[in-house]
């Protein structure tokens, strides 16, 4: 199944400070063709949080950052 991220949103992830914890996540998740919602829900936010820390407009608060990298972990 294919949940087709945009091309706006890759080519903004693709575009990013790759040094970000919020960009790694969303290269992760294009790279496993995750969806932002299934994203969200696990992690406890929005999806337009998760989409924020793809393009690297935000970055994942210290609170959540711990899970945000094991969420990451657990996709290689």
């Amino acid at each position: 199944m294919s949940y087709g991220y945009s091309a706006k949103l890759i080519y903004l992830n693709k575009r990013a400070n790759g040094w970000l914890l919020g960009v790694r996540l969303g290269r992760a998740c294009i790279r496993n063709n995750i969806p932002v919602a299934e994203v969200a829900e696990e992690l406890g936010v929005s999806r337009q949080t998760v989409y924020n820390w793809f393009i690297g407009a935000r970055s994942p608060q210290s609170g959540i950052a711990p899970d945000v990298r094991d969420y990451i972990d657990s996709l290689y």
